[in-house]
């Protein structure tokens, strides 16, 4: 479609919006907000058309944790690498990332930081909300795809001083390590999100840590301790806690079609948060990759570490992240839980931005940053508006 420069109107799309299916109707963009909905929109003299006949309108994905695409990793740590991702990630119709690290030494962070401040000056592709430190405050026994050579014990002043170079929203931690507790108040005091991850941690754990403001839990279900039925672990508390959000890969690798459902039941659809975790290589063909220096080698659509052999006995595989790109997440997600899609859209982005304290986007609403994504009959991304700017188009 041609590009359309100032205020717009869709026409044409069923509307959909977290909680609320509108059915087929207008919405009016202006000055890179939604200014109407349905009965209210106006077409006004100079306002461009979107005619987007058999399309579903709905809020941009939002993706709270990916550490890369196209061949590029936030911690490369260069502008060339976050354009990159960030062009690819609105391909993928979404609008908002958070740039995610891994355990990596603190320069190497700070350089992280300074990448996401430059980027958000430029806007050219998604917008960064911000930064989520997976790492390094993690359980070597629980490590995974992280670099134990960079593990550190949890160090809130450590974050405080990459948060000063560009605001850190979220950071994962394993909650049973020495010092974790106070971390967790401290960072939480702060306004950041703090998230279990990488970890051995119990039941008991889990409830300090929670009292303590932890409110999120990341890659649920992957390295962690499975459920027990005498031992209550992290996932059962994850399951049970109404006010904790869980994090969850649906990329037919991490979890089962079957967990994802019991999931989706445990914990509704308020609490549910579609991530893809992708590194470097999704988008991308079969080959060796690097995560975190650690060699991958990537698969018929799976990342595993290369110099890690598959043990099934293990409770950390050596998967290393994933290579699914939003959409297919989206898509499984859908099918599997069975929700409406007025229901599994607050999986897809309003959940995340709730979460992290953002509640100027989410939602298809008068007032809200128009941050959409019209899909096909199957769910693929054709056009994607960031701020109110038509940002990508693929022809139907």
């Amino acid at each position: 479609m041609k590009a359309i420069k100032g205020s717009f109107v869709i026409t044409g799309a069923r509307v959909v919006t977290p909680g609320r299916d509108l059915g087929v109707t207008p919405v009016r963009v202006e000055a890179g907000r939604i200014a109407a909905v349905g009965a209210d929109v106006a077409k006004k003299e100079g306002d461009g058309l979107v005619e987007a006949d058999g399309l579903t309108l709905l809020p941009g994905f939002v993706d709270i944790h990916s550490h890369g695409r196209g061949g590029a990793d936030f911690c490369d740590a260069t502008d060339d690498a976050f354009d990159t991702i960030g062009r690819g990630k609105l391909k993928d119709g979404v609008t908002g990332f958070l740039a995610t690290g891994l355990t990596r030494p603190e320069e190497e962070l700070a350089e992280l930081c300074s990448c996401a401040e430059r980027y958000k000056k430029r806007a050219e592709g998604s917008s960064c909300l911000g930064v989520h430190l997976e790492g390094p405050f993690f359980n070597a026994d629980m490590a995974g795809a992280q670099n134990p050579a960079y593990l550190r014990k949890p160090d809130a002043a450590f974050v405080k001083r990459l948060d000063s170079v560009s605001p850190v929203k979220k950071v994962s931690l394993a909650p049973e390590l020495d010092g974790a507790e106070e971390c967790i108040r401290e960072l939480t005091a702060a306004g950041i999100v703090t998230s279990g991850g990488h970890s051995t941690a119990d039941y008991d754990a889990f409830e300090t840590a929670r009292a303590a403001g932890m409110t999120h839990l990341t890659h649920f279900c992957n390295a962690m301790m499975p459920i027990h039925h005498l031992r209550p672990t992290m996932v059962t508390g994850g399951l049970l806690a109404d006010d904790v959000y869980v994090e969850i890969i649906t990329d037919g690798v991490h979890l089962s079609d079957p967990m994802i459902r019991l999931i989706s039941r445990a914990k509704g659809p308020g609490r549910v948060m579609i991530i893809t975790d992708a590194m470097c290589a999704a988008g991308e063909p079969d080959g060796m990759y690097s995560l975190g220096g650690l060699r991958v080698k990537v698969e018929r659509g799976r990342a595993t570490l290369a110099d890690v052999p598959y043990d099934p006995k293990a409770v950390v595989s050596n998967v290393a992240g994933s290579v699914a790109l939003f959409p297919d997440c989206f898509r499984r997600f859908v099918r599997v839980a069975g929700w409406p899609l007025h229901e599994a859209v607050k999986a897809a982005g309003y959940n995340q931005l709730r979460s992290l304290g953002i509640m100027d986007r989410g939602e298809i609403a008068p007032g809200q940053v128009a941050d959409l994504v019209l899909l096909d009959g199957s769910l693929t991304p054709r056009i994607t508006v960031s701020g109110g700017n038509i940002k990508t188009s693929i022809e139907t």
